[in-house]
């Protein structure tokens, strides 16, 4: 085998360098740590430029040991940390530190570890100018009240933190339940067409008082062919008993044809859930005679402007009056569909029909005197309410 003595001789000095270095390692080494033991000393902390550690109020340092000259071995084992806690000196056993001498520091009677922020004079602190201190007067008085309530503060604007607004007279705002308030609607003021005669029809009702108590006044009839064919007012006091629920108790006065009746009147009305209007009244006259009312109306708003408005009416009496074409059981039955669109919400024109079906004694009643038994009425009319 061939071998390139130049090959030879790069490999030879390779090997003699790599055994030099690491020859010289352990020399090197020696030679860091006498340099480290005998280096230079360390500088006092009174050598220190800008740092007079003597003019210091209770900041006597002792004079400065030469440890320069001592090996670094037995420095740090002179210097080392106690092994255990109990055998650490406490700050206030380290040799030539009069505490007591510092400005602020009043060690005549040694604070307990809750109360290391008694006797702590931080206004005697030089240096600190808490005066300066944004927001703060001075630490010493400070009371810390409550967050909320209490005093204002010297600097508020207006005590109330009112800024100076005072609330101003707002009528009709009077948060109260006693302001006597009032409201007349003319629920239905209309023209009817139907099998029997055309005529003109009302229905209106009105009230005044306050919350609790009210005069309720109601009225509705018919009348055809110039006179008043049925009618009726009643006057109630309105007394509230519950959320949208009231009870009544007053008079009803019948005229018209016939003799007229006066009756002692006494109901309940209110919104029933679902937005349905009821109302029930019972009525007793001198004579003994009894009746009853039952009404309930919807209103469905189509639109905003646009309202169905369906009602049913039901009445009832005790025993027949034939004076007043009258029988005994349930009288007669209406029904109602009414569509009106209000221009305005006090004034609305509407178009309708209206059922009015007879049963028993007073059907029969009708017929005696060649009416219908079921009327069917086309209606236009106007709504209003003041």
């Amino acid at each position: 085998m061939n071998t390139n003595p130049r090959i030879t001789s790069i490999v030879i000095r390779r090997s003699t360098l790599l055994t030099a270095l690491l020859l010289a390692l352990p020399l090197v080494a020696s030679a860091q740590d006498d340099r480290a033991s005998t280096g230079a000393p360390k500088t006092a902390m009174q050598d220190m430029p800008g740092m007079d550690h003597s003019s210091m109020q209770g900041m006597t340092m002792p004079p400065a040991s030469d440890t320069a000259s001592l090996p670094a071995g037995k420095y740090k084992k002179k210097h080392a940390a106690p092994k255990h806690p109990a055998d650490a000196k406490t700050a206030g056993d380290m040799p030539s530190m009069d505490h007591a001498s510092m400005p602020g520091m009043d060690h005549k009677e040694a604070p307990k570890k809750s109360d290391a922020m008694q006797g702590m004079d931080h206004g005697g602190m030089p240096g600190m100018d808490h005066g300066s201190m944004q927001g703060v007067d001075s630490m010493s008085g400070m009371t810390m009240g409550p967050m909320q309530g209490g005093s204002p503060p010297p600097n508020a604007r207006s005590p109330d933190y009112s800024d100076g607004i005072v609330y101003g007279p707002m009528k009709g705002m009077d948060m109260t339940d006693k302001a006597p308030l009032g409201m007349l609607l003319i629920d239905q003021l209309e023209y009817t067409n139907g099998n029997d005669a055309n005529g003109l029809s009302w229905e209106a009702e009105g009230w005044y008082g306050n919350d609790s108590n009210k005069l309720w006044v109601r009225t509705e009839g018919g009348r055809s062919g110039g006179k008043i064919e049925d009618a009726d007012v009643e006057a109630f006091w309105n007394r509230n008993i519950a959320t949208f629920w009231s009870t009544q108790a007053g008079v009803r006065h019948d005229f018209g044809e016939g003799p007229s009746r006066t009756w002692a009147a006494f109901g309940v009305q209110g919104l029933a859930p679902y937005w349905f209007e009821l109302e029930a009244t019972g009525y007793v006259d001198a004579s003994g005679r009894t009746a009853a009312r039952l009404r309930a109306e919807y209103e469905l708003l189509l639109t905003q402007r646009l309202i169905l408005q369906p009602e049913a009416e039901i009445n009832l009496y005790g025993k027949d009056d034939p004076a007043t074409r009258i029988g005994s059981g349930i009288s007669d039955v209406q029904f109602g569909l009414r569509l009106r669109y209000e221009i305005r919400r006090q004034f609305a024109p509407y178009i309708g029909v209206h059922w009015v079906r007879r049963m028993g004694t007073t059907a029969d009643y009708a017929r005696q005197d060649r009416q219908p038994v079921l009327d069917r009425q086309i209606v236009v009319g106007v709504r209003i309410w003041l």
